[in-house]
């Protein structure tokens, strides 16, 4: 099998040939800290992390990069209103985001740049994209020639002769075309600055990741992430920084980006002051829950939210869980070992297929919860030992492979031992004829999550889902 992704740059599917394989580089974009990270930010996050977990479970070396914007019109503008430092304001933003990376069971990076540290390198890929007729300079400002770069808008698919400056390309008299971008800006009062060529000043917003990607991966990455609401105009300017300063093409062999996510049919965004905080959500949530709603979507999608989804996945979470439930039989032969065996790797041939075709996350979870009512089922029927222990063990596998811990599945197997001794109990109180204690403690186990059922041969109990 081989893994395929859609490329945003060729708007096709495409089998994937990392440049030096099994080296994977892979660049993401992150936020920009000036304020709290809503679930917007997260379920990018979470989309690109199942990426590189799956990367690596196929057997690529992935170095992993995501930058913190932390030089910003915005960090500038919160900062002043605060009265405070404005990397003082984005390192505390920053600071939460690593708070973030452990809670919601994100694989850290291997490298987070920010742009306050990466100054020099900026102006050094300014000064070779001036030297090169890429840039000029106006009053201390520093503009890119769009038309210059005559791949400009294969990324988003737009014509230059058709683009308007709209609402993120300065509109300033002093440059040569409208559509050119700003490199760096001038210093101005009340902002951050830096020394440069040019005189004081900050870098504009597209640069960052240009310089970030180069001096971090090299002249070219395999695979450039983000949101689709980058495309137009952040990565497109970075494929014309980056392929004008390199003269290597392509820049990024593959780009992916995923959908927005949606809260009541609107995009979540602080502009719209709709927004679900990473904090607020896993006060009342687990973090499973959370990337099972975006697991049960593709990627490229937009992703919709509100209570019914988020209900959808607590019960899906229970669902998972309910596979590692332990055995009640010790059956390691028979036809119905024999059928959870083969469902095992039918499951896990079938995982692969889908994660190969553009990580189809909500198929291979669907194939996922088809093991877990295998297992259900061989449960039922008394299988255990060797097959039942295998089925749990690639249950745990491929969860882990898409970032799921179901952490408290694995606690409630310590209570197993007291389960069990209450049932010896409850029996020898039904032998007794004692109906009404017998009852109360079956009524009791119910409350907790257990359930009993006598048969001919005894009690057998399990987990209610």
């Amino acid at each position: 099998m081989t893994l395929h992704v859609y490329n945003t740059l060729t708007k096709r599917l495409e089998p994937f040939k990392p440049l030096d394989p099994p080296w994977v580089k892979m660049y993401v974009c992150g936020p920009t800290v000036y304020d709290k990270a809503h679930i917007g930010h997260a379920m990018s996050a979470v989309v690109f992390d199942v990426v590189r977990r799956y990367l690596e479970y196929r057997g690529y070396r992935v170095v992993h990069v995501m930058n913190f914007t932390d030089v910003d019109d915005k960090i500038i503008r919160r900062a002043n209103e605060l009265g405070i430092p404005p990397l003082d304001l984005a390192q505390r933003y920053i600071q939460e985001w690593f708070e973030h990376v452990h809670a919601l069971n994100l694989l850290p990076a291997h490298y987070y740049p920010r742009v306050s540290l990466v100054i020099p390198q900026i102006i050094h890929m300014v000064q070779v994209l001036i030297k090169k007729g890429y840039a000029y300079v106006v009053d201390g400002d520093v503009y890119y020639r769009v038309r210059k770069f005559r791949g400009y808008g294969k990324l988003s698919g737009r014509n230059v002769d058709e683009l308007r400056a709209g609402a993120r390309v300065e509109v300033d008299e002093r440059k040569e075309d409208p559509l050119d971008f700003a490199l760096w800006k001038a210093a101005k009062p009340g902002e951050p600055s830096w020394e440069s060529p040019w005189g004081p000043g900050r870098p504009g917003w597209h640069i960052e990741c240009s310089a970030m990607n180069y001096y971090f991966l090299g002249e070219q990455i395999d695979i450039h992430g983000g949101g689709t609401d980058l495309i137009f105009p952040h990565h497109e300017n970075e494929i014309a920084q980056s392929e004008a300063f390199t003269g290597k093409i392509p820049f990024a062999r593959y780009w992916l980006h995923n959908g927005m996510l949606q809260l009541r049919g609107e995009k979540m965004s602080k502009s719209l002051g709709n927004l679900v905080t990473i904090d607020e959500f896993l006060q009342e949530h687990e973090a499973d829950v959370f990337r099972l709603i975006v697991l049960s979507s593709h990627y490229r999608k937009p992703l919709g939210y509100d209570e019914g989804v988020v209900a959808d996945a607590e019960k899906a979470l229970q669902r998972l869980r309910g596979g590692l439930r332990p055995p009640m039989g010790r059956a390691e032969e028979g036809d119905e070992a024999a059928a959870l065996e083969a469902q095992v790797r039918d499951v896990r041939e079938k995982f692969l297929a889908a994660m190969d075709d553009d990580f189809n996350t909500a198929g291979a979870l669907g194939h996922v919860f088809t093991l877990v009512r295998a297992i259900n089922t061989a449960r039922d029927a008394g299988v255990g030992g060797r097959p039942f222990a295998w089925a749990q063990a690639t249950l745990l596998e491929l969860a882990h492979t898409l970032g799921l811990e179901l952490k408290e599945e694995a606690a409630a197997a310590d209570v197993v031992p007291f389960i069990e001794h209450l049932i010896e109990i409850r029996s020898e109180l039904r032998k007794q004829k004692q109906w009404a204690l017998a009852d109360r403690i079956r009524d009791r186990l119910n409350a907790l999550g257990v359930a009993l059922e006598d048969t001919p041969q005894g009690t057998v109990w399990r987990w209610k889902v």
